[in-house]
């Protein structure tokens, strides 16, 4: 599945957006990727992904992101639907994953918790660019652009596992510790 901002998405109404003077290494181009809830959901994931066969309880996860667990827990039930976790009831339940880390891909995880992503185009209303084929055709081109930029977004979602996300993870940490090393891309 293709991903695009669904509508009331941070990514679609452009919150999130950094200030034009920022640096651009922090700078995006018009919108964020990832919404508030793929974060959290991620997090999660990550927290999953370190110990696979480990049930992990929703209020424990939630606790360590400082987040309702009422929230979480509707982000995990999305994700057990997809085939991505298990789920188990009781004391010693809980959630975790249900296939290797290195196994999901970032396009599955946000296929999951986006299930009716809606699809944004560039280009014009037939009766405004009817009338200047100048601004049909750099709609056109904007349009191609915005496709290309898409697809190659979904290669590199499709291309990114968890276990990806888990190195970075603890290389982040490493860094983060008393006289850490560097943090390679």
């Amino acid at each position: 599945m293709a991903l695009r901002p669904q509508a009331g998405d941070p990514a679609a109404s452009g919150a999130g957006q950094t200030p034009p003077d920022s640096p651009p290494s922090q700078r995006s181009l018009g919108a964020t990727i990832l919404g508030r809830q793929d974060l959290h959901a991620l997090k999660a994931l990550m927290v999953l992904a370190e110990e696979p066969q480990r049930w992990r309880s929703v209020a424990d996860l939630a606790a360590g992101q400082d987040l309702p667990a009422a929230l979480l827990e509707q982000l995990l039930l999305r994700l057990r639907r997809a085939g991505l976790l298990q789920a188990r009831r009781g004391r010693a339940g809980g959630y975790r994953l249900a296939a290797p880390p290195q196994t999901i891909n970032l396009a599955a995880v946000l296929s999951a918790l986006r299930p009716t992503a809606i699809a944004g185009s560039l280009m014009a209303s037939p009766s405004r660019a009817a009338s200047n084929p100048e601004l049909l055709a750099a709609e056109r081109v904007a349009s191609l652009l915005e496709n290309r930029l898409w697809r190659s977004l979904n290669q590199e979602l499709n291309s990114c596992t968890l276990a990806d996300l888990l190195h970075d993870l603890r290389s982040a940490r490493a860094v983060l510790e008393e006289g850490g090393g560097w943090l390679l891309g």
